[in-house]
């Protein structure tokens, strides 16, 4: 292992006197606040009782609490003296998905849906993993005050699901009205091995949208097609043609995904329905790539709607879009070099680009100008590893890739961090990103 810089030092230094509770005690409340968050899950839009436990963590951590911030949104800021600003960030909710991991503290719960249907709903995301974390490291940082000097921003963010949580935090003036950051640090729990933390500089994660087509059509009865103009032919020729925009407008050093998801049409076998509705999943890694697609797609949809004659446009919608996650070159390289100090090079592995997306990139680049004055804040997004040792070795394969394709992942019904050494990795790595960036108390 290469020696630390004495900065570097410094940091690993004081990251064990704000860490010192962790080991004392203090993981058993991280743990008792992650379990109430996984049996107590709350669907994107929803996350009431998940804002309420924030808030009065924050509180009782002497953060100035403010609630309500587009939506359940809730920020708490300690100042601290003179220095720079950094958010820490989690999001909080979760998914409608039946848990079924057979653990005794697994998620039971129901709840209505925004279309008003009853589902499941469990964190199948780790998003209760990132709340205790973050409600940890902050706590811890306010304890531990006589280290360091600066603002800690602690921003638990509700729809990261959905895609617009972050944006409607902005839009309601987080950063505006309350404190911009000079930098904002994330994380995420992957099926890594327990105690690994995964770097990448530049884009990590990919730029995702989903499009909505309608395609009209004139409906009749399927023994006289010259009568009718049938919406599912079109739709079958729009779903062939799609695949040409991958195939023959992008260039194959880039990586893209143009994939059908849904197709919805008709009734009964014997009729032709009046319409055909396509639902289409779009990735990249590059945003303006991702705009040639979805322009693509509408092009090609309008194209062949007009050569089968259809009586009217299809309706071409992005009903969700979240931007490409690129991580500040400058501050990943601060933020992994602390972590390498604090954990050892061995722990600190670099990640390939991840084809999951989220919507963290607008409290970056990509909000500024839009959603927020247009200076840019750098962030940085790493993930943390939440596999047992037990299970990463009894998974087949002789690679990391192998191992990952057997084991449950995030999003899956058996998707199960375990919970203490992941939280002890996620605190500690949280607390030494911060204090990566808040001025030495000693200087």
């Amino acid at each position: 292992m290469a020696a630390d810089t004495p900065g570097e030092s410094r940091i690993a230094e004081r990251a064990k006197d704000v860490l010192a509770p962790l080991h004392a005690g203090f993981l058993d409340k991280a743990e008792s606040l992650y379990l109430d968050l996984h049996r107590h899950p709350e669907l994107s839009h929803q996350e009431e009782r998940t804002a309420a436990l924030a808030a009065e963590h924050l509180e009782k951590g002497g953060f100035d609490v403010v609630t309500g911030i587009g939506g359940h949104g809730v920020a708490g800021v300690l100042r601290n003296g003179e220095g720079p600003t950094v958010m820490l960030r989690a999001d909080m909710d979760a998914l409608p998905v039946r848990e079924n991991t057979g653990l005794p503290y697994a998620s039971e719960r129901r709840a209505l849906n925004s279309e008003g249907e009853e589902v499941p709903v469990s964190h199948a995301c780790g998003h209760d993993a990132h709340m205790s974390s973050m409600l940890t490291a902050a706590v811890l940082l306010a304890r531990a005050r006589h280290t360091w000097r600066g603002t800690v921003l602690a921003v638990a963010q509700p729809a990261e699901e959905t895609g617009d949580g972050a944006q409607a935090m902005l839009q309601d003036g987080l950063y505006s009205r309350i404190l911009k950051p000079d930098v904002v640090l994330a994380q995420h729990v992957v099926p890594l091995p327990i105690g690994i933390i995964g770097h990448r500089s530049g884009p990590m994660m990919a730029a995702a949208a989903v499009v909505k087509v309608k395609i009209f059509g004139r409906g009749g009865h399927s023994s006289a097609p010259q009568a009718a103009i049938d919406p599912v032919v079109i739709a079958a020729h729009v779903i062939t043609r799609l695949q040409t925009i991958v195939a023959r407008e992008t260039d194959p050093a880039s990586c893209a995904v143009v994939s059908v998801g849904t197709l919805h049409a008709g009734t009964k076998a014997n009729i032709i329905p009046e319409t055909a509705e396509l639902g289409i999943s779009v990735r990249c890694y590059d945003d303006a790539l991702q705009d040639h697609l979805i322009d693509a797609i509408k092009r090609i949809v309008e194209a062949e709607a007009a050569a089968s004659n259809a009586p009217r446009p299809p309706e071409v919608e992005v009903i969700e879009g979240v931007p490409v996650n690129a991580n500040s070159p400058a501050h990943t390289s601060t933020v992994r070099a602390a972590h390498e100090s604090c954990f050892g090079e061995d722990r600190v592995i670099e990640m390939p680009l991840l084809a999951a997306s989220e919507d963290f990139p607008y409290f970056g680049t990509a909000g500024a100008g839009v959603h927020y004055d247009g200076t840019a804040v750098p962030t940085v997004y790493w993930v943390v590893g939440s596999t047992s040792i037990e299970a990463w070795q009894a998974a087949p394969g002789a690679t990391a890739q192998e191992k990952v394709r057997h084991l449950p992942t995030n999003h899956s019904p058996q998707f199960a961090p375990d919970p203490r050494p992941t939280l002890l990795t996620a605190s500690e790595a949280m607390v030494t990103a911060a204090l990566s960036y808040l001025a030495d108390s000693a200087s």
